[in-house]
């Protein structure tokens, strides 16, 4: 399973964040100098899975790329932080699609792999030029 660099802006967030989360995500990340873990999408409709504070920091900081792992939900499952409260991928995708956002930590995603890290040095996500350009706008492997 592999990353690809995709523009923060293509992916579409499906929970609300902890604004402290975020500032706190952000000075991790920012003292790190490298970005670690990858947000994960659906492949299609690129619907937030996991990584909304990540996806929240990125913009925050201007990033034109962010590493991103593409799935669907033949391959994970999905559960709720709430007791009592039950989720599909139908709820999922009919909440993104209404324009609306899950409060946050409301979904659980489940993969049936571990998923793998990255390294990327924060720089290169907030390059705009013609290469970065492309990896932020199509998918595209890295190891």
């Amino acid at each position: 399973m592999q990353y690809c660099l995709l523009s923060p802006t293509r992916l579409v967030p499906t929970e609300e964040v902890d604004p402290d989360r975020v500032t706190e995500l952000q000075e991790q990340i920012l003292l790190a100098g490298c970005w670690t873990v990858p947000i994960t999408a659906q492949k299609d409709a690129l619907f937030v899975m996991d990584g909304h504070h990540r996806l929240t920091v990125a913009h925050r900081l201007g990033f034109a790329a962010v590493p991103v792992i593409l799935l669907d939900y033949g391959t994970v499952r999905v559960e709720s932080w709430r007791a009592g409260e039950t989720f599909t991928p139908a709820c999922i995708f009919a909440m993104a699609r209404s324009g609306r956002k899950f409060p946050c930590k409301t979904t659980r995603h489940i993969f049936d792999r571990s998923l793998p890290g990255c390294n990327v040095p924060l720089e290169s996500l907030r390059r705009v030029d013609p290469v970065d350009h492309m990896l932020a706008t199509a998918p595209r492997a890295w190891s």
